[in-house]
């Protein structure tokens, strides 16, 4: 009787040494994010999965985060893209367009206010 609460705890923990496994490893298939460390992946990827209030199956074959399989893995290679072409026009070169500028939390991007 007393396994299962202690089944809520190790769980999660579970899932929490997974991802640092995943952040130790020397990511690979790197097309847009060339160059970054597995720290550095993770975290861009945690801005995104906050921008699309999504996580990371949606892009990700869970497992191989490599693979090319799921085609949203290859919008999102596009996405990075077109944010990067459209921050470069700034005279400061600063970041002023993210996923979650368009996104604002959700898979689809908002492209017109809610009707009132």
């Amino acid at each position: 009787m007393y396994y299962r609460p202690m089944r809520k705890v190790v769980i999660p923990l579970l899932a929490v040494f997974a991802v640092s496994a995943q952040e130790k490893a020397a990511p690979t298939n790197l097309k847009i994010l060339k160059g970054s460390t597995g720290a550095e992946v993770s975290q861009i990827m945690r801005t995104f999965t906050a921008g699309l209030g999504v996580q990371c199956a949606y892009c990700h074959i869970q497992g191989n985060f490599a693979s090319d399989e799921n085609p949203k893995k290859e919008t999102a290679r596009h996405m990075i893209e077109m944010t990067k072409l459209v921050n470069a026009q700034f005279p400061d070169k600063k970041m002023h367009v993210t996923c979650f500028t368009c996104h604002r939390g959700e898979a689809e991007p908002k492209t017109a206010p809610e009707p009132r």
